[in-house]
């Protein structure tokens, strides 16, 4: 039976439909907003395994092209391998939603979230997370859920929640909150530096929206929910768990507040293996051996909080805002366009920019429309980089996080107007304990200052983490921390990065364990941030604060010029004649755009100026009185035919090749002969009549005709009368 609930967002009818379509899957939902439809499927395996400690969540979501009714373009003409984009959407539904979910369910869980409909104009992002939280919600699928997503943007200092394409485009924050009734879970987005006010602003107009909509999901599985399944119980607890915990507890007090990284998972592999060598034979048991597992992870979780709420001491010894030392170096690769070596603590990026040309910007086929980026970040997480073996390769956490590093700096790369490079800057994780995207953040502002991009203001990116004193309620005790270590990532209730320049935020990114924070918390949060992103600017700037002035001499030389749109058939030439014989003659690639603008790239500067001065004379018209170096093209009876622009010939007239009498034309010059003209005039028929620069004074003046040249003169001394004999005939 076909069940439907909706509810009105900004006028437009959000609609949730079950029982319809895919009727096989454990829950499936359509979703309608405006003109955008996703179609959210979730199943989970038919066996359930004991002693998960994870949550076996996969979440897929697909666009089809013919959504927007293209086909793929390429050779391959069907959807293939997830696109960055789908898989970004992905873990925006998988991020707020996974926490959700309980361990104990054991089964594999598969959430699919497919777009199969779009008007272009409202994005289905945001659709596909309530969708998918939807079929999970009325599934029989344990969940603790449901939750929602929206975006809210502002634009003309109105916060807008799910705005079209064209208002993010306009908008000075983008922000995209996921969360629960009970509060937010999840956050990210990015803005134009931003104030810490209108972020919380905006948070506070998402949770009115996400909780309605989670009212929405509830009245759709009223009508349409399934039994749950049952959640595995543990028929089995850790023998000598009392005496296991007594002998651990001190050992590991010790073992976790050593500073290095690799010196405390040391110290606390021993004492875990001692333990176990002590209890060898009960561990014998795998089901033992997991609970032995778990309880030495929740001693751990037991001792960090404890001391940062209690002593406001963590692991490595820091106060709750202390921010571990940071060292800047640039020029760290000799042939590079740029480089950089950040560090902080044990986490460190070898961060490099290059600089390229239009050619090599990134084209984006997918179904809101052809686009193309000259401003790319790409980050690689190595195995090596925590001292682990592992396959190599980009994966989702590589895409994620070189997402919020690129976001975070974008707002301050210049346009392509005023710096016509395509940029791409490459973030080589070479050590990671805690927040490696914003160490990538401040890494890319280093590399692209040194590689001599203009950028308006150095960004600087810190991450966030919380401990907090039960579920986190009001008057629960709670800590706020400073550049987290990966430990405090781990065993803390949240995840907070928060990037941008001086003036304002442009890059953020959170993530919540526990049902939600307060205002106050988040507020604490964001402040404490900017006095941590303040201090690292200053550090930052220390090294380097502005652009060199100078790009790499292994870059391409780019020069952009305007021409007139009418002369860009000019350039151009019948089917490419003269761009072509100019990028061959000075070794260049030219690129025109509608607009009229010609951007030239070279491999070094004088070829650039060269071509440069080779386009201008193509497009540019004629000046009377102007010297120009020419090409004797064709010699007459009467004269010679000079080329003075690509494509533009005049007449130098026998009479004006000397300062003395000539009666023929090769005494003076020959074909192909560069000479000196000086345009005269152009007549009313477009006519360019040119004087060879010996047969004027230095001064720029004509030179003392013959007298037999001076008696015909009609008194405008560019011509002879037509009684003249020797006149030849007109050009």
């Amino acid at each position: 039976m076909v069940q439907r609930v909706s509810y009105q967002i900004a006028g437009k009818e959000l609609i949730l439909e079950t029982g319809k379509i895919a009727k096989q899957a454990g829950g499936s939902v359509f979703a309608q907003y405006a003109g955008s439809v996703v179609i959210a499927t979730v199943c989970s395996s038919a066996n359930a395994q004991e002693g998960l400690d994870y949550v076996p969540l996969t979440v897929d979501y697909n666009e089809k092209y013919y959504a927007a009714g293209k086909i793929p373009g390429g050779f391959i003409k069907r959807e293939t391998r997830p696109k960055d984009k789908e898989i970004l959407v992905s873990r925006l539904i998988d991020r707020p939603m996974r926490p959700l979910f309980d361990k104990r369910f054991g089964r594999e869980i598969q959430v699919v979230p497919t777009t199969i409909s779009t008007d272009m104009v409202n994005p289905p992002d945001m659709l596909a997370i309530v969708a998918a939280s939807a079929a999970v919600h009325i599934s029989d699928i344990p969940f603790g859920g449901p939750a929602a997503g929206v975006r809210v943007c502002s634009v003309g200092g109105q916060l807008i929640v799910n705005p079209t394409y064209e208002e993010i485009e306009k908008s000075t924050l983008e922000i995209v909150v996921a969360g629960t009734k009970e509060g937010i879970t999840m956050v990210e987005g990015g803005g134009k530096e931003v104030d810490e006010d209108l972020i919380i602003a905006a948070l506070e107009k998402a949770q009115q929206t996400i909780t309605e909509l989670c009212n929405l999901q509830e009245k759709l599985r009223e009508l349409a929910g399934k039994e749950k399944l049952p959640l595995l119980e543990v028929p089995y607890t850790l023998e000598n768990a009392d005496a296991i915990r007594s002998a651990a507890y001190a050992r590991l007090e010790t073992a976790c507040f050593l500073k290095g990284k690799q010196e405390r998972h040391n110290a606390i592999h021993e004492v875990k293996a001692d333990l176990a060598a002590q209890y060898k034979a009960q561990l014998e048991d795998e089901n033992q051996k997991k609970l032995f597992d778990a309880l030495f992870e929740d001693l751990q979780y037991e001792i960090l909080r404890a001391s940062i709420l209690n002593k406001g001491i963590r692991v490595d010894g820091r106060g709750t805002e202390d921010i571990r030392d940071i060292t800047c170096e640039i020029n760290i690769l000799p042939r590079t366009h740029g480089s950089a070596l950040f560090t902080r603590g044990e986490t460190q990026a070898l961060v490099v920019t290059t600089l390229g040309t239009v050619f090599d910007e990134q084209i984006f086929d997918d179904i809101e429309g052809d686009k193309r980026e000259n401003f790319l970040l790409h980050y690689n997480f190595p195995p090596y980089s925590v001292g682990e073996t592992g396959r190599m390769g980009t994966g989702r956490r590589e895409i994620g996080h070189g997402n919020l590093a690129r976001r975070s700096l974008e707002a301050m790369v210049p346009k392509k107007a005023e710096f016509p490079y395509t940029i791409r800057v490459v973030s080589e994780i070479m050590e990671s304990n805690g927040s490696s995207s914003m160490a990538s953040v401040c890494g890319g502002t280093l590399a692209m200052l040194h590689a001599g991009v203009p950028m308006k203001k150095p960004v600087a990116g810190i991450a966030m983490g919380l401990i907090t004193e039960g579920k986190g309620g009001p008057g629960d005790r709670y800590a706020v921390l400073s550049d987290i270590l990966g430990d405090e990532d781990h065993l803390g209730d949240m995840d907070f990065k928060v990037a941008g320049t001086q003036d304002g935020i442009t890059g953020f990114q959170m993530d919540i364990k526990i049902a939600g924070v307060s205002p106050e918390v988040m507020r604490k949060a964001l402040d404490q941030a900017k006095r941590g992103r303040l201090h690292i600017l200053n550090i930052m700037n220390q090294t380097i604060s502005k652009p060199v002035t100078e790009i790499s001499e292994y870059a391409p030389k780019i020069v952009t010029m305007k021409i007139e749109i009418d002369k860009i058939g000019a350039l151009i030439g019948p089917g490419g004649k003269n761009v072509k014989a100019l990028c061959e003659q000075y070794s260049v690639t030219i690129n025109t755009e509608n607009d009229g603008t010609v951007t030239i790239y070279g491999k070094n500067t004088k070829d650039a100026e060269a071509a440069k001065a080779a386009v201008t004379g193509i497009v540019a018209d004629p000046e009377t009185g102007r010297v120009y170096n020419g090409v004797v093209k064709r010699i007459m009876d009467f004269g010679a035919f000079v080329e003075i622009l690509p494509g533009k010939e005049g007449l130098v007239h026998i009479s004006k090749l000397s300062r003395e009498r000539i009666s023929v034309v090769t005494d003076v010059l020959k074909e192909g002969q560069e000479i000196p003209v000086k345009l005269l005039e152009v007549d009313k028929m477009g006519r360019l009549n040119l004087s060879y620069i010996d047969a004027i004074d230095p001064d720029g003046a004509p030179a003392e005709e013959p007298r037999s040249e001076r008696r015909f003169d009609r008194g405008d001394g560019d011509r002879p009368r037509r009684n003249d004999r020797d006149r030849p005939r007109r050009y």
